[in-house]
């Protein structure tokens, strides 16, 4: 069914830009508005534009409306290999080999082949190309299968912008659709959200009460002809904002009415809607654009060191081509027998020659560096995700690593940004006291539950009574009945808890409409009209509901925080002082508080405050703020009932795991919109905050300093004692220098801490902490969240973990790390973080070492060829070098290695502290790895040349070729570098020993076959080291030189490790140390795996003589001690 162009929403003349008009829940540290915020009370984002919809059937085609067909693939048949390898080039690394490539053609400065450099590059390229290829046709099919959805018999992809469209149960939905109506009362449909947000619970959308009255058959919906204008298609999946006209009408549109593109309607037989945004204009596409590409330190330093490197390879160029200049001119350019033909000049040569050693020393700059990087990544994500000791069999939701090229920033965290709900805490509510009139019951309190059951059946008291009415009325949930029971679907545990608390009390809440509530009050049923509904958001911190009695009273009911409740009591109400007294003490026992009150209106005054209402609810521009002044004006003078108390317990293993970290040098800073005495009691029950810290509360001290760096100011002003400084507002900074100085005094004062308590703080400030301790500390941080309101911080952060709670899975997907409790963290950074530091760290040292030894014997043959550019290897030695004969026992070190089991690194976590300090992988390791690459190929060089100076075969032959001398270079090296890695290896298994051992024999079997006699009768121009292998390798003389160089290159390095370990050993090695026991202890017990070998003396004489066999063990003496004093900031 269609009726085309009934109503359309109309797009910018531009494409909208999702940056300006960002979704909330997608901001990052690079969208923040300026830190500045951080003194601001309320955060506002830009309203999107909106523009009228063109009148019922001026939509034609070719009007610039898109269909609602997808496409998030990237290549095609034709496109993939050129799109692809553009795609590939733009990477300097590669752009700079294939540049190599290029030159190698060149016949003039060609020194090496050109598949020396072509293999590598195809290869990297293609392993690529396939992991690209992959991703891209699972792209495909799912584009395929959605655009081919067919829901009333018609194609996803026939939709357009202005169509009536009818979905069955189950149906997913294919656009962004208004719903009109539905088979439920009152146009109710429900919705899954689980491809939106993650979230599996069930939400609902409701339809406006006259296309529910109007639109229900099918002749009604051909003949809807509303004008529907909204705002422009945007990521928000937060909000929607729209008003329909019809019949001169007009009527507000919000989210509520909305069924959104990649949802499913579930218990709801049928429904009908029209499509307001298609195709990729639907708000999930939206959301689907480019993301914050994160990097890690290790990451930005290695790229630092290839351009050093780069730098060192121009520079070696530039000195080995002026030493070939000088050269020709002084001695080639006389030599008869070195004269080629070309008459070209010394410095031309030169020219020449920079070039030819640009192509030979390439290999410092490893093309292979990048993928084995990645490869190593993969790996250490996989491990995560099948890493049992992280799976939560409750809820069967196993560890995931959502990305995979932060791996190793996991082992460098210096401070921790926890959410409190649901991260520390379980966010499962539970009712555990209240306070009425000035009066608490509840649990271990003066006044039982009992007192208030009896109380509520006798109904002596009204306030009571008005307390529960309240909880049972003023609220979103929404209740679905099954079977006998009755289903409550709420927005929040909270609220969840105080609708079942109200009707553990004899209120029952029942059900709802558009504009009704019906509840069981006792022992009746009574249904009130809903005459505004007053909804709770994070700047508000409350919600309200107004509502007509039954006899035609009219009444305002309110909860929320109690800071902004009692703004807004009437100087008249009872009991403030007294419920606040209840308040700090349910705040001291890490209770959630809301505050209760409500408002007799009069019909006067409603009759006005509605009209107003109407008018803002349509209004296209600014309606969030016209709507807040107007809840402002009638949210006020308010009578205090009550407050209730819910309980939310900590998760199990939550203050042991923060006593871990704190041991391990890791701040955590808990931010949290709790007050401050909920928060400071939260701190001390999950062992954040223990009685021997010293508590500084932030406001006293930023008050100090800043009145202190106000004096020396206006001293330097010469404006000492002046009345403008008395006048000015102490609490505003008077310019943007001040502002500045305050957040570094806030971020200073703060680090000097142990533990921080951020209360009362709002999501977008949240991230606008984590954004200065970035920026002005430069430190690696980790947030951890729940839910939606966590979703800045964690992409702000320089990791983000998503905890899968009671919130939903918004937080989940917008994370780089994803697990469902608390205490996983300390496994995921001080194991899997750690490894995976140590293991890069080892990768990067070794890589760069093992190219410096293979590139610079080049170097040093250098000054005995003329500097002619002549390399020192057989060319497919070269090729196959970083290939074959060295990649897969560094591979393997990168994925496998551990310096200590995983009990260990939980043990002591003093190890994870090299991490932070960036020890293991800096520039002093680099020029380490460097000066250790110049002395081996000093050593791979040298050694071999100073054997074939005076030497001698068996045969009576002098093996002193060019072709046996680089059979013998290559070979040490090769054995020199797989011996090498096994002396950095601590952790050995049988594919450690098969790497090395097998890396050594495809050396010794490639070497045989491309030296042999068939070979190169098949390809004479290509292999020409013809028997070089097996005539000098049947030399033991130079089998003794092999021997010899290797052992010297690894000799100062055994002996150097030693002194190491002995003289000034790591934590690592104390800790391997402790773990090792001696082989023979005096007196200690020794369990055999036979009884054949416990034979000590035995009982023997005991049995016999009748005496006592069982004696007490001696007692254990336990010590420790505590010497630390902490410092802690609460309450920015």
């Amino acid at each position: 069914m269609s009726a085309r162009a009934r109503a359309a929403s109309q797009g910018s003349l531009e494409e909208p830009d999702d940056e300006v008009v960002p979704y909330s829940d997608d901001e990052t540290d690079d969208e923040l508005q300026s830190e500045d915020d951080l003194d601001r009370s309320e955060d506002q984002l830009p309203e999107p534009e909106t523009i009228p919809a063109p009148a019922a059937g001026e939509l034609e085609d070719g009007s610039g409306v898109k269909g609602n067909a997808i496409k998030t693939y990237k290549y095609n048949v034709f496109t993939f290999l050129p799109l692809n390898l553009y795609e590939q080039f733009k990477r300097v690394a590669n752009l700079y080999f294939l540049c190599l490539l290029i030159l190698q053609i060149i016949p003039q400065i060609s020194t090496l082949p050109w598949y020396t450099t072509l293999v590598p590059l195809v290869l990297v390229l293609g392993i690529t190309a396939i992991k690209d290829l992959v991703d891209d046709l699972a792209r495909h099919r799912m584009d395929k299968e959605i655009n081919n959805r067919r829901p009333n018999f018609n194609l996803w992809m026939n939709l357009q912008v202005g169509d009536v469209v009818r979905l069955k149960k189950n149906d997913f939905i294919p656009a962004d659709i208004l719903l009109l109506s539905s088979s439920n009362p009152n146009s109710l449909c429900y919705v899954e959200t689980a491809e939106l947000d993650g979230e599996t619970n069930l939400k609902f959308k409701m339809g406006l009460k006259v296309t529910d009255e109007r639109l229900q058959e099918e002749n009604q919906l051909a003949r809807f002809n509303a004008l529907i204008m909204c705002e422009e298609p945007n990521n928000r999946l937060d909000k929607f904002v729209g008003t329909m006209i019809w019949d001169a009408q007009s009527y507000p549109l919000d989210l509520d009415n909305m069924l959104l593109r990649g949802c499913k309607i579930r218990n709801t037989d049928e429904c009908h809607g029209l499509v307001i945004f298609a195709g990729n204009d639907t708000k999930i596409m939206r959301n689907g654009g480019k993301t914050r590409f994160k990097r890690t330190l290790i990451d930005k330093l290695m790229n630092y060191m290839v351009y050093t490197i780069f730098v060192l390879l121009v520079l070696l160029c530039a000195g080995l081509a002026i030493g070939h200049t000088y050269w020709y001119e002084s001695i080639g350019s006389k030599a008869w027998y070195l004269y080629d033909g070309l008459n070209y000049s010394s410095s031309y040569r030169g020219f020449l020659s920079f070039w030819g050693y640009i192509i030979i020393l390439n290999t410092m700059v490893p093309i292979s560096l990048y993928v084995s990087v990645e490869v190593i990544r993969l790996g250490q994500s996989k491990f995560i995700n099948w890493d049992l000791q992280m799976y939560y069999a409750d809820k069967d939701t196993p560890a995931k690593a959502r990305t995979t090229t932060l791996n190793e920033q996991l082992g460098q965290i210096e401070y921790i940004f926890s959410d409190k709900t649901g991260t520390l805490t379980q966010n499962i509510m539970a009712f555990k006291k209240c306070t009425i009139r000035g009066r608490t019951y509840g649990e271990r309190s003066h006044q039982p539950y009992h007192f208030l059951v009896s109380c509520i059946r006798s109904k002596k008291d009204p306030q009571v009574l008005e307390f529960f009415k309240l909880l049972s009325l003023c609220h979103t949930v929404m209740v679905e009945q099954k079977g006998d029971e009755l289903v409550y679907q709420a927005a929040s545990p909270d609220e969840g808890a105080l609708v079942t608390a109200a009707r553990n009390f004899g209120f029952v809440f029942l059900s709802r409409t558009q504009d009704t509530i019906t509840i069981m009050e006792l022992d009746h049923e009574e249904t009130y009209e809903v005459l505004a509904l007053l909804d709770f958001n994070s700047d508000r911190k409350r919600m309200s509901i107004i509502l007509r009695f039954p006899d035609g009273r009219i009444r305002l009911y309110c909860k929320g925080a109690d800071t902004v409740i009692y703004q807004r009591l009437d100087a008249n109400s009872k009991n403030k002082e007294t419920t606040q007294e209840a308040l700090d003490i349910f705040a001291n026992e890490t209770l959630r508080t809301l505050c209760l009150c409500y408002k007799d209106i009069s019909q006067a005054e409603y009759d006005a405050w509605s009209q107003k209402h109407q008018a803002a609810s349509v209004s296209m521009g600014n309606r969030e703020e016209a709507l807040d002044v107007l809840y402002e004006e009638i949210e006020k003078n308010l009578l205090l009932i009550g407050a209730t108390a819910i309980e939310d317990k900590l998760q199990d293993g939550v203050p042991e795991t923060i006593a871990k970290l704190a041991k391990a040098d890791i701040k955590i800073w808990v931010l949290t919109g709790d007050k401050k005495e909920t928060a400071e009691n939260i701190g001390f029950s999950c062992q954040l905050l223990t009685d021997d810290m010293k508590i500084h509360y932030g406001e006293d001290i930023l008050y100090e300093k800043k009145k202190k760096r106000r004096r020396l100011r206006l001293k330097k002003l010469r404006k000492r004692h002046t009345n403008s400084s008395s006048a000015t507002d102490s609490s505003q900074p008077v310019d943007d220098w001040e502002k500045e100085k305050r957040q570094e005094d806030f971020v200073d004062m703060a680090c000097e801490c142990s533990a921080v308590i951020c209360c009362r703080v709002t999501p977008k400030q949240k991230a606008n902490v984590v954004s200065l301790v970035k920026r002005c500390k430069k430190a690696v941080t980790l947030s951890i969240g729940d839910g939606a309101n966590d979703v800045n911080m964690i992409k702000t952060a320089d990791i983000g973990v998503g905890i899968s709670g009671q919130e939903g899975m918004q937080a989940v997907m917008s994370s780089d790390y994803a697990f469902a409790q608390f205490r996983y963290l300390e496994r995921l950074l001080l194991v899997h973080g750690r490894w995976s530091y140590i293991r890069m760290c080892k990768f990067l040292r070794y890589f760069f070492y093992k190219n410096f030894a293979f590139t610079l014997v080049h170097f040093w043959f250098s000054f005995f060829n003329g500097f002619s550019s002549q390399t020192a290897y057989e060319d497919w030695f070269i090729t196959l070098y970083n290939v074959c004969y060295s990649s897969l026992p560094v591979l393997l070190v990168g994925l496998l290695d551990q310096d200590v089991n995983d009990k260990l690194s939980l043990r002591f976590p003093k190890l994870y502290l090299p991490g932070q300090q960036g020890s293991l992988f800096n520039y002093k390791n680099f020029f380490i790895s460097l000066f250790h690459g110049i002395f081996t190929s000093l050593m791979i060089f040298f050694i071999p040349y100073g054997a074939f100076l005076q030497t001698m075969g068996q045969d009576g032959e002098a093996p002193s070729d060019y072709q046996s001398f680089a059979v013998v270079a290559a070979s040490s090296l090769i054995i020199t570098v797989n011996l090498q890695i096994s002396l950095n290896t601590s952790y050995w298994t049988f594919v450690n020993f098969f790497a090395v051992l097998g890396s050594i024999a495809i050396y010794f079997g490639v070497m045989f076959d491309i030296h042999s006699a068939g070979i190169h009768v098949i390809f004479p121009t290509t292999f020409t080291f013809t028997g070089a292998a097996s005539n000098a390798l049947r030399q033991p003389y130079l089998w003794l030189t092999i021997i010899l160089t290797v052992g010297i290159c690894l000799l100062p390095v055994i002996c150097i490790q030693f002194l190491y370990q002995t003289i000034c050993p790591s934590v690592g090695d104390k800790v391997r140390k402790k773990k090792r026991k001696p082989t023979f202890q005096r007196g200690g017990r020794s369990r055999r795996s036979a009884y054949a070998f416990s034979h000590s003396r035995g009982y023997a004489d005991l049995i016999a003589s009748g005496r006592s066999i069982r004696q007490r063990p001696p007692n254990r003496v336990n010590t420790a001690s505590i010497s630390t004093v902490k410092n802690a900031l609460l309450d920015i």
